[in-house]
């Protein structure tokens, strides 16, 4: 089994560019979950094994160098992400601060862009359905979306996307919230002018 262990930069770089332009790379496809391990087992798009021994988080377009000399381009696998529209809304102050206070109990990690709350899918649309149904203001609409997992990355740029569906719901609302917790949550803001990656 090749293993890849050394990582040579972004395929952007020029000396990578290079470096790619005179060699025959394979590819290898990354959930989010394994980009973020320091070891991985996997297989290269010509079929063969690979091993991955990296101590950071790949990137899409990350390029390592394997054991044999053959040059590694990591793609990200796509996820889902519910997003909430709320630029179109007339959600109150207290109605969005319950919403963020309700949402943010479950962990999720975030991402804003233009007036929109971007949520990765942890197990399934239809249990994320049930979660927010029921705490969205009857005037916010939201869809899934497939985004790169890097969106909700500290730093990183914005993520090109794909539209799948939307549901416009009229939306019960609980007030009763009774409990407290404290929590540290990333939030993590996208400017869409910065273009695609």
């Amino acid at each position: 089994m090749r293993i890849a262990d050394s990582y040579l930069g972004h395929r952007e770089d020029t000396a990578v560019q290079e470096r790619l332009a005179e060699a025959d790379p394979v590819t290898v496809v990354l959930s989010d979950t394994e980009r973020q391990r320091s070891r991985v087992r996997t297989r290269t798009d010509d079929g063969r094994d690979l091993g991955i021994v990296v101590p950071q988080d790949l990137g899409d377009g990350d390029v390592l160098a394997a054991d044999d000399g053959t040059l590694v381009v990591v793609e990200l696998a796509s996820i889902d992400a519910l997003v909430l529209d709320l630029a179109g809304s007339d959600i109150t102050p207290t109605a969005a601060l319950e919403l963020g206070h309700t949402l943010g109990n479950r962990h999720w990690d975030l991402a804003l862009r233009d007036g929109e709350a971007l949520f990765p899918v942890p197990d399934s649309r239809e249990r994320m359905d049930a979660i927010v149904e029921g705490e969205l203001p009857a005037d916010v609409d939201y869809r899934y979306e497939t985004v790169r997992p890097t969106l909700f990355d500290d730093g990183d740029s914005p993520d090109d996307h794909r539209h799948e569906h939307s549901h416009g719901h009229e939306h019960g609302h609980d007030d009763d919230h009774s409990h407290e917790h404290s929590h540290d949550h990333g939030v993590h803001t996208i400017d869409d002018r910065e273009g695609d990656t």
